[in-house]
């Protein structure tokens, strides 16, 4: 039946406070699931429970922190879908690229998405289903100047994907990656704005340069990415696994 797909199921979305983490949690909801949202703003997530009723539930989280992280997870049972959507990029060239840039990267993109994806996967594992889902991006599929420390922790987050799904396999477990281009959400607009102060450009003509490197010409929508990552955690999908599935209008074909 429409609506209950994924009745008596426990996701958590993490980075669930706005955007893709905000429209993935609904759509989840929507389709049945009981819904954590996790992230580091009380705010934001308080916001999207009172937006999303009470099938959404809240857990402050750091997830690039260790501690925060298994504490969370401690506090809220046993999850059977995990959306790892959490994630940050900030730009500069190599040569600018400090150390402790490089590090925040890593930190939040890739060893969040090991941290929570490792508190989950043995239980998981020994109930015989899980759907584990990373949202990674384009740029773990190829590279773009000025974001070498994000290319570089996308790329990791894609190559955990696929060790991950090999070792869960037969464990009634999938992980899969979604990888959207640029998203219409506070990340394209905080660069947009980036754009701006640094060439002097408009704000219509830095959007303009965004929109096309998508083909059809035009920003992703955070919906477009829910609906990949719905499907991925379908019962139905369960012969989806280690793959990267691009949500970009055509712009990576591989």
């Amino acid at each position: 039946m429409s609506g209950s797909k994924l009745s008596g199921l426990h996701a958590v979305v993490t980075g669930g406070g706005s955007g893709i983490g905000a429209a993935i949690a609904e759509a989840l909801i929507a389709d049945g699931a009981h819904v954590t949202l996790m992230g580091r703003s009380l705010e934001r997530l308080q916001a999207q429970q009172r937006r999303l009723g009470d099938a959404a539930s809240i857990q402050a989280c750091d997830v690039g922190d260790e501690a925060s992280v298994q504490s969370a997870f401690a506090a809220i049972g046993a999850v059977d879908i995990l959306v790892n959507n959490a994630g940050q990029v900030e730009t500069a060239p190599l040569g600018k690229t400090s150390l402790a840039l490089w590090q925040r990267m890593l930190q939040v993109n890739l060893t969040g998405t090991f941290l929570c994806s490792r508190e989950v996967a043995a239980g998981m594992a020994q109930r015989g289903f899980g759907r584990i889902v990373n949202v990674a991006s384009t740029a773990a599929l190829t590279g773009y100047a000025y974001v070498a420390a994000y290319c570089a922790a996308k790329h990791g987050v894609l190559g955990l994907t696929r060790a991950m799904a090999l070792e869960l396999a037969k464990k009634g477990v999938t992980v899969n990656a979604v990888c959207p281009g640029y998203t219409e959400t506070e990340i394209i607009e905080r660069s947009i704005e980036t754009l701006v102060a640094k060439t002097g450009r408009s704000a219509e003509e830095a959007l303009g340069q965004f929109a096309a490197a998508n083909p059809q010409g035009r920003l992703v929508q955070p919906q477009e990415v829910a609906n990949s990552v719905l499907w991925l955690v379908q019962r139905g999908s369960a012969a989806v696994n280690g793959q990267a599935i691009a949500v970009c209008g055509g712009e990576t074909q591989r």
